[in-house]
């Protein structure tokens, strides 16, 4: 799976420019905010339809655009493939591959991407939100029917939100208020057992990259964890579904008079333990590093895994926030397959690494060149 070329048009900071890619490394270098990280996102929405710093479309036209386009030409399932997303303001977003206009979720069939982003280093100490964010990206990636889930689940936790917190005004609300929890229970049913077949396969493959890359004997487990009442999150949809019901009903009562959602599986986390200890209060910033990293290989091996394909690794300026012995865990696990590398000064990975140098200047390709270091 290799990204052959990108073009933009306004599209954030770049008024038009089209930028050639090696199948390898690629070394994203220039000074800070003239659009390394602009660039690797558009690569990002690519295999989505939206990028990973905001969901709005209208924050990725530029200031002085009302319209922006994201091309790229890739290979992918062994063949030439084109993806075309076309942005305007108040307008719905278009998105073509080969030709033929797909929706969002059909894009990872034909472009997937790993990213690994400073805030990823984070994701251990951070809330249970960011641990779902990294489930729910993964998953998505390697099952577009989850995105369309998720999508779902989005869109009816708002209705019923809406319901509690506006009943007081009008009454009448309430009652939609029980179809919606059920809409609800069915979509989550099938959503926990995405999330917990997802954690099997984290522990089947992040545990081992994690023992290797502490080298300390430190063991790292996992543990899903959603509604109180989901006895085996394996089970059958239908199994699930009359035991997220009765959580619902018996939170029912407690929703309406705080006029918030208390039940549902935008509370689930993913537990993460090293040697026994919760790793969010416990872990060093080390050993929260390292689990995160391990974390991130993880699931670039699991898409490999199950596709026969590498993804496409994103690096955002990841290196730099790591020490000299993390840093060099990633790069001797980046072959095989395309990266995209950004950072302040191509110097940062001189001698450690081959690949194209792509210099980027207030939005512009100031000066890419083959360098085999």
């Amino acid at each position: 799976m290799i990204v052959n070329s990108v073009r933009l048009v306004g599209f954030r900071n770049y008024e038009d420019e089209t930028i050639e890619l090696s199948p390898g490394i690629n070394i994203i270098t220039g000074e800070n905010a003239q659009g390394k990280t602009n660039f690797l996102e558009s690569v990002f929405i690519l295999s989505c339809g939206h990028g990973f710093r905001t969901r709005a479309d209208s924050e990725l036209i530029s200031f002085d655009r009302e319209f922006a386009r994201v091309s790229g030409k890739l290979c992918s399932g062994e063949r030439e493939q084109s993806i075309e997303i076309n942005m305007g303001r108040g307008q719905r977003k278009q998105i073509l591959c080969n030709g033929v206009k797909k929706n969002a979720a059909e894009l990872s069939e034909i472009l997937r991407v790993v990213l690994f982003c400073p805030d990823d280093l984070n994701m251990i100490k951070d809330g249970a939100k960011a641990r779902r964010r990294f489930m729910d990206m993964a998953i998505s990636q390697l099952r577009p029917s989850y995105a369309t889930l998720i999508s779902d689940y989005t869109r009816l936790y708002e209705h019923k939100k809406r319901i509690l917190s506006d009943w007081r005004e009008k009454p009448s609300l309430l009652e939609a208020l029980d179809e919606f929890s059920d809409s609800l229970c069915r979509c989550s049913a099938q959503i926990i057992r995405y999330r917990a077949a997802f954690t099997k396969r984290l522990c089947e493959v992040a545990i081992p990259i994690h023992s290797e890359f502490s080298g300390s004997g430190e063991e790292l487990s996992l543990c899903y964890q959603t509604v109180g009442t989901v006895s085996d999150p394996f089970a059958a949809a239908s199994d699930i579904y009359p035991e997220l019901l009765e959580h619902q009903s018996a939170h029912r009562q407690a929703e309406i008079a705080s006029g918030n959602v208390l039940s549902g599986i935008h509370k689930d986390d993913l537990e993460i333990n090293i040697n026994g200890a919760n790793a969010r209060l416990y872990a060093s910033q080390g050993q929260t590093r390292t689990a995160a990293l391990s974390l991130k290989m993880a699931e670039r091996e699991i898409s490999l895994q199950d596709t026969n394909e590498c993804p496409v690794l994103l690096l955002d300026d990841v290196l730099s926030e790591l020490d000299s012995k993390r840093q060099e865990f990633v790069l001797n696990r980046i072959g095989g397959g395309q990266t995209l590398i950004t950072c302040c000064e191509d110097g940062q990975l001189k001698g450690r690494t081959g690949g194209k140098i792509i210099n980027v200047a207030a939005g512009r390709i100031a000066r890419p060149q083959d360098s085999e270091r």
